[in-house]
């Protein structure tokens, strides 16, 4: 998995242990816990946790979106291969002040021209609550279609699904 992807305006960097700050800010969103889901993230050992514990995953890959001009961490972008979902799931997540501002789209297009370009990547994923309309106008952008709903967790997702060119 690549470490580091750059656009004209984001530098997107795999997650480390020196985003724990932002990772807790990032968690304890409205959006974050209303759209994703509560983490129970209350500290910074928390988060250190939390952060430990996606760093260690071989199956989840967190990248940091920093702006260029300023190295400031503003959200992520993750590609999780889910045990519930036969092909990998990307999903974003953004602080409050630049949700809105194109940056999600900039950063997940440019992860998932990167993996739709591999071999093995076929299909890929999204999940999400069918309230979060921001989400899916952003994935109907990116070229994702409605596939199917999924129930995970005692929770209605939306899965929608993007194949290989």
């Amino acid at each position: 998995m690549q470490d580091i992807f750059t656009t004209q305006n984001l530098t997107l960097s795999l997650l480390s242990l020196a985003d724990v700050e932002f990772m807790y800010d990032l968690v304890n969103t409205p959006h974050w816990i209303e759209f994703i889901g509560n983490r129970y993230i209350n500290n910074l050992e928390d988060a250190t946790a939390y952060v430990t514990r996606i760093i260690n995953s071989p199956n989840i890959h967190y990248w940091v979106v920093k702006l260029n001009r300023e190295n400031k961490a503003l959200g992520v972008i993750t590609f999780i291969k889910r045990d519930n979902l036969d092909y990998p799931d990307i999903g974003f997540a953004f602080l409050p002040g630049y949700e809105g501002k194109g940056f999600a789209y900039e950063g997940a297009l440019e992860i998932l021209n990167a993996q739709l370009g591999l071999p093995e990547q076929e299909r890929i994923l999204a999940t999400t609550l069918k309230d979060n309309v921001r989400s899916i106008r952003l994935l109907e952008r990116l070229g994702f279609k409605f596939d199917r709903e999924i129930v995970s967790d005692e929770e209605t997702l939306q899965v929608y699904a993007i194949d290989q060119h």
